[in-house]
């Protein structure tokens, strides 16, 4: 990524030495008829100081010609997309191949199995001391994926339901057999306080406000209910490396907030949350798609591209060891946090 320059309070816990660039990275014009974009500043401290972390395109489907810019919050830390798509874009820049409508064992063969297995684990593992008449709620549950997991590994008393914006996702589900609402965790009619258990994996980075979404999670949890959120790691090599336009990370433009540990704990208790535990997990994804968007980026082949997704086993397995060995030191692809709402 370049050098990079210590400043006291911005960086995370285990980032320490690994600053924003000291200089901002120039975007080229977006290149009309482009997306509508809007300028956004940062919605944990509302500050509008900021330094362009990186710049890039819509390396993985092409929605538009835009130019977009990753900034970095010289206040809290926080990486943000800004201009970034208005509502009116969202079927655009998510489009019918997206992958979380149809994650399937026919699409993804055997990535799918072994996804489905380790998944299955840490599900379980987040699970433990819920009772057994217990709600779990996923927001953004796409097509349903961790729903089935649970449906199938845990208690057959349990209470599962998923809320998603997309209606592909939400079609999904629900041909699937799942009980899944269409619209937005603030907006769907759910009975606040009866909820032990949400999920947001893969969620907070998609939405235009975290801060609104998470204090919508935590009314709808019982004093004492658990939420655990999964989320991309600014805090990590691998986006020192690519984030000043390939890191998979950015996921141009579909993710709009993107938290280190320093962020992501204000982010919780700003939404009334008390933190149990905030780790790292591994993912190979942000590094296999770190390269995919380099060789994107310079025109290389089909067939080389094509070896670096989600669907290629040996580079997926190759980074998961690779992501595994940071993760042994605190520094995994992703952050994972359990936060509690207060008895």
């Amino acid at each position: 990524m370049g050098p990079f320059t210590h400043t006291p309070g911005l960086t995370d816990g285990y980032n320490v030495g690994v600053g924003p660039p000291m200089a901002p990275v120039t975007a080229k014009q977006t290149h009309p008829p482009g997306l509508e974009l809007v300028e956004r500043p940062c919605c944990l401290c509302g500050s509008r100081s900021s330094l362009a972390a990186g710049v890039g395109e819509d390396f993985e489907y092409r929605t538009s010609e835009d130019i977009f810019t990753a900034k970095f919050c010289e206040e809290c830390g926080l990486v943000y997309l800004s201009p970034r798509p208005a509502v009116s874009e969202l079927d655009r820049i998510y489009p019918s191949t997206y992958h979380a409508y149809q994650f399937t064992e026919e699409e993804f063969g055997f990535v799918h199995r072994v996804r489905s297995k380790l998944e299955a684990r840490r599900l379980m593992s987040y699970c433990r001391g819920l009772p057994a008449n217990a709600r779990i709620l996923d927001v953004g549950c796409g097509d349903g994926f961790h729903l089935k997991l649970l449906a199938s590994a845990g208690p057959k008393t349990w209470t599962l339901e998923g809320v998603d914006t997309s209606d592909r996702a939400v079609n999904a589900a629900r041909r699937a057999g799942l009980r899944v609402h269409h619209g937005t965790v603030e907006t769907v009619a759910l009975q606040t306080e009866s909820y032990d258990l949400a999920l947001l994996i893969a969620t907070i980075e998609h939405v235009d406000d975290p801060v609104r979404v998470l204090t919508a999670v935590t009314r709808l949890l019982r004093p004492g209910g658990r939420v655990l959120i999964v989320t991309d790691n600014t805090g990590t090599l691998d986006f020192r490396i690519f984030g000043k336009r390939h890191w998979g990370g950015y996921h141009f433009p579909r993710h709009f907030n993107l938290c280190n540990r320093r962020s992501l704990s204000i982010l919780s208790r700003q939404a009334g949350l008390e933190v149990d535990q905030l780790t790292t997990s591994l993912s190979p994804v942000n590094w296999v798609y770190s390269i995919r968007n380099s060789l994107v980026d310079r025109s290389a082949p089909s067939w080389l591209v094509e070896q670096f997704s989600l669907k290629a086993p040996l580079a997926l397995a190759v980074f998961t060891i690779v992501d595994a060995i940071f993760c042994a030191f605190g520094r995994g692809a992703l952050l994972r946090l359990v936060a509690r709402k207060p008895q």
